[in-house]
Parts: C-alpha cells; structure tokens; sequence
C-alpha cells in the first residue's frame, strides 16, 4: 500500500516525516502482515544517525515494518531549492549513515549517481550468489573429471 509523500520542504527533518509516517500509518500495523518505508533521499539528514537508528530499531521491533534507502548520490552543498541544509556530510559519511540507518530498520540500502550504481545491497546478494555458483561449478568439473581418471 502506498500511502504519502512526505517532502520535508526546506529541511531534511527525517525524524519528523519518519515519526508521521510510522505512528499515523503504521498504527494498525497488526493488520498487515507486511510494512514498507522507501525513503528517496539526496542528502544526509538534520538529525543524529544514531538517534534515528535507535528509533528505527525500536520501531521495527514486534512487527515486520522495513526501512529501505534509496539515496542519489549528487554531487553539491544545496539541493534544488537552492537552500543550504541543516547538516552536512560528504556523499561518503552519507553514506555510511543511511546504510546504518536501513540495516537498523531491517532494510535494504541503495545508492546511485549520475554515473550509476555505487553500491545495492541487493546487487551484493546476486554478485555473491554469482560467485557461488561459480565455485561449485568449479568443484562440479574437478569431481567430474576425477570420476573420468577413475574410471
């Protein structure tokens, strides 16, 4: 179910939309047998990551609620409205704490650019699953071929 948009206009007060969304939309959460938030971000929020982390892991405790993280990763000090944010961190540091913030809330944590993927953690899942097959295919051929020396 989709629910809202919520644009923090002006601000990057995390908290604030991330509260509304939980406690007005989330109150009949015994309802539904699964929750999502999708958070479209650009910039590192006005709040502490530890202070949202904590929160989200409070939150997302008893019930299957996910907090996934989409974040575009560009490169500036203001975002299109030309108002400079409250906080600031590198593309880097920002990063490391949305990433924080999804595995706190049992999500998955996505970054892009204009020039692409940087990291995904579903990416991360499919090359390591990759990598598996790769190996086992590798042990199917020497047993194989030990089996044919047998023989």
């Amino acid at each position: 179910r989709w629910v809202l948009n919520l644009r923090c206009k002006g601000s990057r007060n995390f908290m604030g939309a991330l509260r509304r969304a939980v406690e007005v939309d989330f109150k009949d959460k015994e309802k539904h047998s699964s929750q999502g938030l999708y958070l479209l971000t650009t910039g590192i929020p006005d709040q502490e990551t530890h202070t949202i982390s904590s929160y989200m892991t409070e939150v997302c405790r008893g019930f299957d609620l996910h907090l996934h993280v989409c974040l575009f990763n560009v490169m500036g000090d203001v975002d299109s409205d030309r108002i400079m944010p409250a906080r600031y961190a590198s593309p880097d540091e920002t990063a490391i704490a949305f990433k924080e913030i999804a595995q706190a809330g049992k999500g998955r944590f996505h970054c892009f650019g204009e020039a692409g993927i940087f990291e995904s953690d579903d990416i991360t899942v499919i090359a390591s699953e990759i990598e598996k097959a790769n190996y086992y295919s590798k042990k199917c051929v020497f047993l194989v071929e030990s089996l044919k020396q047998r023989s």
